[in-house]
């Protein structure tokens, strides 16, 4: 029996603009963001602060020697932000609604601009996450990111669940190729659509 949903947050419950984020890095004089910044996973300086390997100001600090410019810090983040765009409330409500059957939490490669604690909401829409969400597992806190198997290990401990009584949604064949060599029931999630196939997955796999 399924016990523990797992939700993706970046393309599963907030829409993604990528090529507006990769535009705005590039007025900015960042010629080679495109080649850094993916929907899935990033390299160089963005993977650094979604594993929580820099601070945001040695972020700030980085992306100003990749550019070869003066650039300010709102500028900076302004740009990263241009990623994500918003969350369509008739997810968050079918969030809501499966609350009330399994415990619900989230598992991100994110970081502290995308993901800001201190507003205890989800940027792209004011929704509160414990109205939510049980726990966020978020990369930029745990120090590791998907499809690392490591970061999954520690969801199961934390959560203390088999990987067979949880459902793991993501957008990303590379963290669902990982996920199910461990045993997680998985669904990958295209182009945002999961809510009309989720009753029907559970109900099969709960037989």
């Amino acid at each position: 029996m399924i016990k523990t949903l797992i939700f993706d947050f970046g393309g599963v419950l907030i829409n993604l603009d990528k090529e507006a984020c990769v535009s705005r890095y590039k007025q900015l004089g960042v010629s080679n963001v495109d080649k850094l910044l993916d929907n899935y996973i990033q390299s160089g300086v963005f993977l650094q602060l979604e594993q929580g390997e820099i601070s945001l100001a040695e972020f700030h600090d980085k992306v100003r020697q990749l550019s070869g410019h003066n650039i300010s810090d709102k500028d900076i983040d302004d740009a990263f932000c241009a990623f994500l765009l918003d969350i369509p409330d008739k997810k968050m409500q079918k969030i809501k609604q499966l609350r009330s059957k399994y415990r619900i939490v989230m598992l991100s490669n994110t970081n502290e601009l995308h993901f800001p604690m201190n507003s205890g909401k989800l940027v792209g829409g004011d929704y509160l996450i414990s109205d939510y969400f049980d726990h966020c597992y978020l990369s930029f806190q745990m120090h590791l990111s998907k499809p690392d198997s490591r970061i999954f290990q520690a969801l199961l401990e934390n959560e203390k669940v088999l990987a067979e009584e949880c459902l793991f949604l993501d957008d990303g064949p590379q963290n669902i190729a990982a996920a199910q060599k461990m045993g997680f029931n998985c669904f990958l999630v295209e182009n945002g659509l999961w809510i009309d196939e989720i009753d029907e997955l559970l109900q099969s796999l709960n037989k």
